[in-house]
């Protein structure tokens, strides 16, 4: 990997009509869940994604091609592997406002997501990290299930035993020196959605708490925005603002590191960005995970973080053990059935800034992998 992939430069759209190794996942493959969108078998398998917020919605085609990457041992070989990923044809609401535009990439639990299938053909372990850092780029690595002593770690919440999205448990939501006390209390760690949603709830408390303890003149009318917590304040100033933090299961501290967004060019006026839910779950967003480097270990079904600034030579800190099983990478599993958690949480998508490269690692073997620029895609990160 090197100082090379974290070079900043544009990345090229991926076109699978330019690819001589792309083909449509037809209806009557096993990984195609939207069979009852289909005619025929043979037909292209449909994807359809559709959001709360303002009619936003994704749809379009899957599409399974060769994903290359190139390893992070002294020979810096390269392979090719086969991964379902989706091609978008119509997207609605904030996608044409700038958010992502152009398909959708699943790296959640999903039996068709690319970490899932990159694991499936024994090429990593099944596991993958991602760092966000608060200059808005960061990366991504197949198969780093991370160092036990350099991060803290909470265990995922299963469903009948079953792994079928990222939740985690929170014990408590601290402003300040006040922390609002909820048992059984549950999170979705999102990796693609801007912004953190509370439950009217905490949402409420978490806001009265926070006004309690700022000392800064407070904004009502002049912002048109979803958030109600503004202020006359410059993001520097925002560093003299009450901390935050969630208390995880086993009392493992996450703290936020900046939970303010600027509304202006001029830097004079900072909302906090969290946003009132519907529902009576956490969904944790971007804004809260920067500053992070953060481990999604689906193998031993815990979370993992630590600080970092993702600039470290494609993770330093990171940990790249063999996988444990066989596979080819030339092929797609076509004799198993996809099962797609159906509490998948449709909030509203991460903005779309300028893609960066994403590292990720190896051959067979090893399992450190990275990706090359010559698959591409602007996507959302939608965890299937």
């Amino acid at each position: 990997m090197g100082a090379s992939l974290m070079q900043d430069r544009d990345l090229n759209q991926y076109s699978p009509s330019l690819s001589s190794s792309s083909r449509h996942l037809p209806c009557g493959h096993q990984l195609c869940n939207q069979n009852s969108n289909c005619k025929g078998f043979k037909d292209r398998c449909p994807y359809i994604k559709e959001y709360t917020s303002d009619n936003t919605s994704s749809s379009g085609f899957l599409i399974e091609d060769k994903l290359h990457l190139a390893s992070n041992n002294a020979t810096k070989n390269s392979i090719q592997a086969s991964v379902i990923l989706g091609c978008g044809r119509k997207q609605s609401g904030y996608f044409l406002e700038g958010a992502a535009p152009n398909g959708m990439l699943g790296l959640g639990p999903g039996s068709i997501s690319v970490p899932a299938l990159l694991a499936k053909a024994g090429l990593i372990r099944n596991s993958i990290s991602i760092c966000l850092n608060e200059k808005g780029s960061g990366r991504i690595l197949f198969g780093d299930q991370g160092h036990a002593t350099q991060r803290r770690s909470t265990p995922f919440l299963l469903d009948d035993g079953e792994l079928l999205n990222y939740f985690v448990g929170v014990e408590r939501f601290c402003v300040g020196s006040f922390c609002y006390k909820e048992t059984e209390f549950k999170a979705f760690i999102d990796t693609g959605t801007s912004f953190t949603y509370l439950p009217k709830g905490v949402y409420e408390t978490v806001v009265a708490e926070f006004e309690k303890q700022v000392h800064a003149t407070r904004i009502t009318s002049q912002i048109q925005s979803d958030f109600n917590c503004c202020y006359n304040a410059s993001s520097r100033e925002s560093n003299n603002f009450p901390p935050m933090k969630f208390t995880f299961s086993k009392n493992q501290s996450f703290i936020i590191q900046n939970p303010f967004i600027s509304m202006d060019q001029e830097d004079t006026t900072i909302c906090l960005a969290v946003v009132q839910s519907d529902d009576e779950l956490i969904t944790i967003g971007q804004n809260f995970l920067m500053g992070y480097d953060m481990v999604f270990d689906r193998e031993n079904l815990r979370f993992g973080w630590f600080r970092s600034n993702c600039q470290d030579s494609m993770g330093e800190s990171a940990n790249f053990t063999s996988p444990s099983i066989g596979g080819s990478p030339d092929s797609i599993p076509s004799n198993q059935q996809q099962r797609v958690p159906n509490n998948t949480r449709s909030v509203p998508p991460a903005i779309a800034g300028k893609t960066s490269p994403k590292p990720s690692a190896a051959k067979p073997g090893l399992n450190s992998w990275h990706l090359l620029n010559s698959l591409s895609l602007i996507c959302l990160l939608l965890f299937w």
